[in-house]
């Protein structure tokens, strides 16, 4: 009776701002496009691949756990001697989904002669790598295309080719382990034209990512200059613009009880996955382990000349990783604009 009233008064009583918030959030996962879908399908895949084997424990197929782990003691080296590049995993249309969810870009600034060998910077850690990965694992944002006859390679920690299929997943795409040895195999027995990519600022940066900031760990990483010197491969650097802010995670502050477990746990382990917050699966308002939707751009720039020395001196190390240094905050500078950066902002070093 009360709302006849209110019709026949004029008075039509909408519904609540909550209520229609509530039944929006609920509906809006079932009037996402397919093709939007397609790409949170791409991103799930790479944020949990390491699912499906695991399951096979519980199901008429454990008998190829043990099979594996033989394949697995036969190939153990694999990651170390420049895996097994694929390019028909590297080109395929999976990867360009998994890039248009953000999207990611690629910015070329220089040619990469495929005459020469070269170790490639890539800045920030993030939480995943995503920019650094799809640029160097992945043709999706087109680095076969912009720099033809190099082949790349990521840098990658030595844990992550332990993990049963998502090593091989890694393996098919190029990826190889962060080790003296690996690189020395990648960049002296095969060939010229190969670019391996190293996150510099590894685990520890990673506790620094947070949403508008770009604080990179770098001032006391010498060795990968260390060894362009030695391998005589030319030093170039990569900035992921956006990477930092496809996650935010709870404020850990040097100096706080929380950074303090945290370095802690990296210093017996080698990593300590940060408390990171994304978004669910099914819907962008909850949150969960995927990604925001962010986009990220990767601009690669002008190589640093090296020339080799087999025994490189400490003055010769800090003299090139001055320069690395300079042509990475220069090139910061130079793109921040894409991304909005205000023009006071500049990276950090620490």
């Amino acid at each position: 009776m009360r709302l006849r009233l209110n019709s026949i008064s004029g008075k039509t009583k909408l519904p609540d701002k909550k209520v229609v918030s509530l039944v929006s959030t609920i509906l809006s996962p079932f009037l996402v496009p397919w093709k939007r879908r397609l790409e949170t399908l791409a991103v799930m895949g790479f944020i949990f691949m390491w699912v499906p084997f695991h399951v096979l424990f519980n199901t008429r197929w454990w008998f190829l756990v043990p099979l594996y782990a033989v394949w697995f003691y036969y190939d153990f080296d694999t990651p170390k001697k420049a895996s097994r590049r694929w390019n028909w995993a590297r080109r395929h249309v999976f990867w360009k989904y998994f890039a248009n969810y953000f999207p990611l870009r690629l910015i070329k600034t220089a040619e990469l002669p495929p005459d020469r060998n070269y170790i490639i910077g890539s800045h920030p850690h993030g939480m995943f790598s995503v920019g650094g990965f799809t640029a160097m694992s992945t043709n999706a944002t087109g680095f076969e295309d912009k720099f033809p006859g190099i082949k790349s390679h990521i840098m990658t920690l030595n844990g992550q080719f332990y993990f049963p299929f998502r090593r091989e997943f890694g393996i098919v795409l190029g990826g190889i382990e962060v080790s003296k040895e690996s690189l020395e195999y990648t960049l002296t027995k095969c060939g010229k034209g190969r670019a391996c990519a190293i996150v510099v600022g590894g685990a520890t940066e990673a506790l620094d990512a947070h949403p508008n900031k770009n604080v990179l760990t770098i001032k006391n990483r010498r060795g990968f200059c260390r060894y362009a010197l030695k391998y005589g491969a030319d030093l170039v650097p990569m900035y992921n613009f956006g990477e930092n802010d496809l996650y935010e995670q709870y404020e850990n502050p040097k100096g706080s009880r929380l950074r303090a477990v945290q370095e802690r746990i990296k210093d017996i382990f080698g990593l300590c996955p940060p408390l990171l917050r994304g978004r669910s699966i099914f819907n962008q308002y909850i949150i969960g382990l995927l990604p925001f939707r962010k986009p990220v751009t990767t601009v690669i720039g002008k190589p640093i000349r090296v020339t080799q020395t087999d025994e490189p001196t400490n003055e010769q190390v800090d003299e090139l990783h001055a320069k690395y240094c300079e042509a990475l905050y220069d090139l910061f500078e130079e793109y921040k604009h894409l991304h909005s950066i205000p023009p006071d902002t500049h990276l950090i070093f620490q």
